[in-house]
């Protein structure tokens, strides 16, 4: 099955590249972007489009069409707004002569049927009755998505259940994100606040880093070579370690949430933290590739799922000013002082809370000024630990 999902994935990358080299063309010579409906008539008959199969192809002109409106919004908004970008953006550029794109099979190229996917498209029908699903909704189409040296099989649905929304918004968490404590979550029920423990995949990630990089020095002293099918798949490994807990972390917040009525959660989250990011080399490193933009977009469909509202907000000066002072976080209140020892915070009264915990609060008093720290019960007192 792999060949026959690699050679499709690979007939739409011809079919992106035809199609990307004439919407650039047309907007090179005249600065217009041809129409989707214009492309599909003007290529039905190429060979990259019959190869690939006429509901295949126009998936893949769809997603480039929309690559390019949003290209187009791009540059007009970075013209009106330049500092909200990391730099002037670019047109969608060519895949790999060798590369790979996403192949997209619609429901009229796959059902499903007594919880098994099957295949209508003629060179994928021999896989029939192999890959089982649990989905129960509408069926809409089926996703083929390059990821490596493997190749991950999306199945696409719409959810038809109703949810019953009827979590008190007044019961409100927060969450600090982390490297060791992954995830710090507070509340304002009166509940213990709880840390989620990171170490776990901060090991691997420096396991993988340490791993890749005497891979790397020993392929380019026998063959020049910069990467290898043993760091592929180490780095597969790493891949699939990382969705794992993510998926784990977010369904424990989740639930966590429902079973205790609350109904309003709020995470702390700065555009652009990882390039900005100024730490010590090695904490850094570890850092940027904690996958948290994961992590944030597996949380928002369950909340959306379990009717929890999932509120985003920067978090600057959070860590340097103190929740147990009512302190708002604010540049006029941030010392990075008062952080002391290893992960604890003094505050102005010497009173000592925990510095991701004091974090957390703070985030919560980023939406909620109104917050109080005397009326939290336990506030400063020690986080459970917990251990996926």
């Amino acid at each position: 099955m792999y060949l026959a999902c690699d050679n499709l994935c690979f007939l739409a990358k011809n079919m992106y590249n035809l199609c990307n080299y004439t919407i650039r063309q047309e907007f090179f010579r005249t600065k217009t972007v041809k129409k989707y409906g214009v492309l599909n008539k003007e290529l039905k008959h190429t060979d990259a489009f019959v190869e690939l199969g006429s509901n295949a192809a126009q998936m893949v002109t769809k997603s480039l069409c929309k690559s390019w409106k949003s290209f187009l919004v791009a540059v007009k908004d970075y013209t009106m707004h330049p500092k909200k970008y990391l730099g002037k953006p670019k047109i969608p550029a060519y895949k790999k002569k060798d590369g790979r794109f996403i192949c997209t099979l619609t429901n009229m190229q796959t059902h499903i049927k007594d919880g098994y996917l099957y295949f209508s498209f003629k060179r994928m029908k021999k896989y029939n009755n192999l890959i089982h699903t649990k989905v129960i909704g509408y069926h809409l189409g089926t996703r083929i998505i390059p990821k490596g040296g493997c190749y991950i099989i999306e199945i696409v649905y719409r959810d038809e259940k109703q949810f019953i929304n009827n979590l008190d918004r007044n019961r409100i968490s927060s969450i600090d994100l982390g490297i060791n404590n992954f995830v710090t979550m507070v509340n304002n029920i009166e509940e213990p606040s709880i840390v989620i423990n990171g170490k776990g995949i901060k090991s691997y990630n420096q396991y993988w880093n340490k791993k890749v990089s005497n891979l790397r020095r020993i392929a380019k002293a026998i063959n020049g070579s910069d990467w290898t099918k043993r760091m592929q798949n180490l780095t597969n490994k790493r891949y699939f370690k990382m969705e794992y807990f993510m998926h784990c972390t977010s369904r424990w917040v989740v639930d966590y949430c429902v079973n205790h009525n609350i109904g309003t959660l709020i995470i702390g989250k700065n555009d652009g933290w990882k390039q900005k990011s100024n730490m010590h080399k090695v904490v850094n490193q570890t850092f940027t590739q904690i996958p948290y933009e994961s992590f944030i977009k597996k949380l928002e469909y369950k909340c959306e799922e379990a009717g929890i509202d999932l509120i985003e907000t920067e978090e600057a000066y959070t860590s340097g000013t103190s929740f147990l002072d009512d302190e708002l976080p604010i540049k006029e209140n941030y010392n990075k002082l008062r952080r002391v020892y290893r992960g604890l915070f003094r505050s102005n009264n010497g009173k000592y809370i925990n510095a991701d915990v004091n974090g957390a609060f703070q985030i919560m008093r980023k939406v909620f000024s109104n917050v109080k720290a005397n009326e939290i019960v336990g506030a400063y007192s020690h986080p459970v630990i917990i251990n996926l």
